[in-house]
């Protein structure tokens, strides 16, 4: 039986899990490995604080993931395949680690928060890969 999730803890166990997943990614590894040179010891503090609020309501979290991940965009074109991905690993983990009401929540918001981005980006202009 899995656990539900809980708390900070929790969160932490599952950014750091999904991180793992996604570093070596062949779909969406190259974002965080070339496209940004992502500082891991920086990153992953925010992420805890960015998912703890989604699941826990906590409002710790004050960045702006839209225009952080639009910059991005303009790097190098994030796709639709590449949110698909996304989800897919993120939700992989989850059922890995979690079951209940909160895990659930967590899925639901991801997409959301995934389709959201995809509309924004979408009206972006077309931008040329350097990746």
């Amino acid at each position: 039986m899995k656990k539900q999730m809980e708390n900070r803890d929790d969160v932490i166990l599952l950014v750091n899990t999904f991180y793992d997943k996604v570093k070596p990614d062949p779909v969406i590894g190259f974002f965080f490995n070339k496209v940004v040179d992502v500082h891991w010891e920086k990153h992953l503090p925010v992420m805890y604080t960015f998912w703890e609020n989604i699941i826990f309501h906590t409002g710790g979290y004050t960045g702006n993931p839209m225009r952080i991940h639009m910059d991005l965009h303009q790097k190098s074109t994030m796709k639709k395949e590449h949110f698909d991905r996304w989800i897919q690993l993120f939700n992989e983990t989850i059922d890995e680690l979690f079951e209940g009401e909160k895990a659930e929540q967590a899925k639901q918001r991801a997409l959301s928060i995934a389709t959201v981005m995809q509309i924004n980006i979408a009206q972006l202009p077309k931008q040329e890969n350097i990746y």
